[in-house]
């Protein structure tokens, strides 16, 4: 079998040097889409890894007949047709756990720029910090603290726990939804403390979530879960964060929200039509914004190049 493999999003240099070591040929300059196929197929690639830049979609499986493994660095795997796939005999593997703790603290910095207005006070700063200091001293000035608050975590895998481990030390009550989990017990790592604090937590209807949060943070693998009828249900002044999939929240429905209060502020770091979200959304006063990097530290991409390596090694040696 070859062993040969085609990081065309690129792998970390750690999860690289394990899989040379194991006698693997890796691969990692850019292929563009449209050329992937023959690509494959010209320099006999056994295995394929993504992230979310690359499509491994029906027409391209069906080219490549010698692919043996295809594997993504992160958690979801909607930009892989994962069961075709399989049905043709192809290995498919993720990395679910790498990026929890990557994602969750980038969460908690949109929720901290929301109830401090940071995202907007650094945009108003460098043009009109000189001229209207204390206007925007004003305007900014009515900021909350997170302590004593409600989060909702609407998903709560790996990545749900590890943002209500955070919001716990942050002094938040934390309640979750999900259908296939019943209650949690999360222990808590503190440094200094030689014992662990183990927390419970039982999650709750949608319904209810929706009506007793003032955060709701969304870890769901994809599907269209928040409309107009979930913001109906929502308190005034509620703050959404998604840093899951671009399309779980409405995003008309959103701005509809927002614009006439019910939403203060919504924190974004995947959108519908990625790389070119909507004008409107990336415009917007009320919305913090990053550009889909919730896994982007070099912590998490050693994790996941170190996992999907093991993997790789274990399925194509």
């Amino acid at each position: 079998m070859s062993k040969k493999i085609l990081a065309n999003d690129g792998i970390d240099e750690q999860g690289k040097m394990l899989l040379e070591k194991a006698g693997f040929t890796v691969v990692t300059e850019k292929v563009a889409q449209e050329n992937l196929a023959s690509e494959i197929n010209a320099k006999g690639y056994a295995g394929l890894t993504v992230r979310s830049a690359t499509k491994v979609r029906k027409e391209l499986i069906d080219a490549c007949t010698g692919l043996k493994l295809i594997g993504r660095g992160g958690v979801g795997m909607d930009n892989i047709d994962v069961e075709y796939a399989r049905s043709k005999g192809i290995e498919v593997v993720n990395t679910p756990a790498a990026s929890s703790h990557s994602v969750a603290e980038l969460v908690m910095a949109h929720l901290f720029n929301c109830v401090r207005f940071l995202y907007d006070s650094n945009r108003q700063m460098p043009v009109n910090g000189e001229t209207q200091f204390d206007s925007l001293k004003k305007k900014y000035a009515k900021g909350i603290e997170l302590k004593g608050k409600t989060i909702g975590i609407i998903g709560f895998g790996r990545i749900g726990q590890a943002v209500a481990k955070i919001a716990l030390g942050c002094g938040m009550k934390v309640i979750a939804y999900d259908p296939f989990i019943k209650e949690a017990e999360l222990s808590l790592d503190i440094i200094g403390v030689s014992e662990k604090i183990t927390v419970k937590i039982t999650t709750l209807s949608l319904d209810a979530l929706l009506a007793e949060s003032d955060f709701i943070s969304m870890h769901v693998p994809g599907g269209e879960v928040i409309t107009k009828a979930e913001f109906a249900k929502m308190k005034t002044g509620v703050c959404l964060l998604n840093a899951s999939r671009g399309g779980v929240i409405n995003e008309s429905d959103l701005l509809e929200a927002l614009n006439s209060g019910k939403v203060a502020h919504a924190a974004l770091d995947v959108f519908v039509n990625e790389p070119t979200p909507d004008k409107e959304i990336l415009s917007h006063p009320k919305i913090s914004l990053t550009p889909h990097i919730g896994a982007a530290t070099e912590e998490a991409q050693e994790r996941i190049g170190i996992e999907l390596s093991d993997l790789i090694i274990s399925k194509l040696s």
